[in-house]
């Protein structure tokens, strides 16, 4: 800000919407239109094929504040909480990516019946947690 700026709070609003919206991120869902009657204070996930005043915004998160939509990009490293999923995604290489789920348990020239049951154990319960995909 700049000393005798007019409009100034304009700046700082923005910056604290944008605040607001990254920090502890936690969207509704993903989707590719604006939902009908947002409440503001809450967030989602731009789809692909955004339409509506959501066009252009693909990836982005869309922030409902003072009854107007923000939109912001987020860098590399983000991770955000869909609410709908339960599933937390980051953002990685310009895209929103979710933790690939590991296969079956599987291989091995012995196999020991009581280390298989503890990984699909461990592997069921990062799934119920939201750690791993389902």
């Amino acid at each position: 800000m700049l000393v005798g700026q007019a409009q100034k709070e304009d700046f700082v609003n923005e910056a604290l919407v944008r605040i607001d919206g990254l920090l502890h991120c936690a969207v509704e869902q993903e989707q590719s239109a604006p939902p009908a009657g947002p409440l503001n204070g809450k967030s989602w996930l731009v789809g692909s094929g955004a339409s509506g005043s959501w066009a252009g915004h693909e990836g982005a998160i869309a922030i409902r504040q003072l009854d107007q939509w923000s939109f912001v990009m987020p860098p590399d490293g983000v991770q955000l909480l869909n609410k709908a999923t339960g599933q937390r995604i980051s953002r990685i290489g310009g895209a929103w990516r979710a933790p690939s789920a590991p296969g079956a348990v599987t291989g091995g020239a012995v196999i020991d019946a009581e280390a298989r049951a503890a990984i699909t154990a461990l592997i069921a319960a990062l799934r119920s947690a939201g750690v791993l995909p389902a």
